[in-house]
């Protein structure tokens, strides 16, 4: 059998935890950030980790090998 790729975009967004959670980055934080308070634009910085639902599927679908 042929060995499966990962998917180059999933490579690019996420992150595995030494305890096999997936680290993302903070949503929101694109644009018409001016409409946004101080302390939103402050939480949102930096990565969070996913819920265990939709990390399940991202390893299941994209990530084939983690």
């Amino acid at each position: 059998m042929p060995k499966l790729k990962t998917k180059s975009g999933t490579k690019k967004r996420f992150k595995l935890t030494a305890s096999g959670k997936v680290k993302r980055g903070q949503a929101g934080k694109r644009h018409m950030m001016i409409r946004r308070s101080n302390k939103q634009i402050r939480n949102k910085r930096g990565t969070t980790i996913m819920s265990d639902v939709d990390a399940a599927r991202v390893l299941k679908n994209f990530m084939p090998y983690a």
